[in-house]
């Protein structure tokens, strides 16, 4: 029988983590899903873990197979995923015990295509000061955990304009938007219909894979509906993948992002939606991307992202710049010798 959401858990190397985030997913008021727990070929105990989960409640599902990295673990995933819905969670986080049950009657409701939460965005910085300061991170539990919501009460927003309130740029907290934007493109802050992404894979092989994937899903005009609630809480792992690669990965994953991102816009978008990208993400990434450079040493890293913004001049990517971003624009010339 087809669940009502499948959430999709990839598993690397968390055996420290796992079982926190299983118990939030068995721990939710929505009884109605299937938990896909994909073992990326997983070197520690999180595979076993995960079966031990599964023998005991069937709504667990694990698989296993061999290393491809987060993007390869989520599209493998998903090919097991038949729920209406889908939500996306990281092994080393979990979530609120509400988090299926208000997002599922959001959707339903407002009959949307994608539902947008929060993450904490204090409990994640508090973490990060415990481990400077070298204090216990394992056994925090979050302020909010046990706030109990009533969803008639909660005031949400939806659109059918996803770009009037996505994006990258950081708002003062005068602006009267400003809980409802839907800021940054983490994949795992939204319930979406599956219906809408099932023929959108991540990019497998590169780090930042949620920017062009969130970029794509964008183009297909999805309606969303805001709900401005911290119903997810993300973990820094200290040792994890985004902090520990070396930054000429880190930007070569952001360009080869860019690069695929801006075809499809070029390709597919209307003059509205391409505007709004760039404003609004495209020029963000960019400016990551370039960042990176400070951080270089050899000559062939140089010389190895010199090409990246080579290619991306030649395809346009640079042609068109808001105000804002002219001088980076600039330097990226120098760089390139334009």
């Amino acid at each position: 029988m087809q669940p009502k959401i499948s959430i999709i858990i990839p598993m690397w190397g968390v055996e420290k983590y796992l079982r926190r985030c299983l118990d939030s997913v068995l721990n939710q008021t929505f009884s109605d899903w299937t938990a896909i727990c994909v073992d990326d070929g997983s070197p520690d105990k999180s595979g076993d873990i995960a079966e031990e989960y599964a023998k005991k409640n069937k709504r667990f599902i694990v698989v296993h197979k061999e290393n491809g990295g987060l993007s390869d673990a989520r599209n493998y995933g998903m090919s097991y995923a038949k729920g209406k819905y889908i939500m996306y969670l990281d092994s080393d986080d979990f979530i609120h015990p509400q988090t299926m049950e208000l997002a599922y009657k959001a959707a339903e409701k407002n009959k949307s295509d994608i539902v947008s939460f929060k993450y904490d965005r204090f409990y994640r910085p508090q973490l990060m000061v415990r481990h400077f300061l070298h204090m216990d991170t394992d056994n925090v539990v979050p302020f909010g955990i046990t706030k109990k919501y009533n969803f008639e009460k909660i005031e949400t927003r939806t659109t059918d304009d996803v770009f009037e309130f996505a994006t990258e740029r950081t708002h003062n907290k005068t602006n009267p938007n400003r809980k409802w934007l839907i800021k940054h493109c983490q994949v795992w802050k939204n319930l979406y219909k599956r219906s809408l992404i099932a023929d959108i894979p991540f990019i497998k092989g590169i780090l930042f894979e949620d920017c062009p994937w969130w970029s794509e899903v964008m183009l297909k005009k999805p309606r969303v509906t805001v709900l401005p609630l911290p119903l997810y809480y993300y973990i820094p792992n200290f040792g994890g993948i985004v902090l520990s690669a070396k930054q000429l990965k880190i930007m070569k994953s952001l360009c080869t992002g860019i690069k695929y991102a801006y075809k499809l816009y070029k390709e597919k978008a209307d003059n509205y939606q391409m505007k709004m990208w760039q404003e609004n993400f495209l020029w963000f990434f960019v400016a990551k991307a370039f960042s990176k450079i400070n951080y270089l040493k050899t000559d062939e890293e140089i010389k190895s992202a010199r090409n990246e913004f080579i290619e991306m001049n030649k395809l346009g990517v640079f042609n068109t710049v808001p105000n804002e971003w002219y001088d980076l624009r600039e330097r990226i010339y120098e760089f390139i010798g334009k």
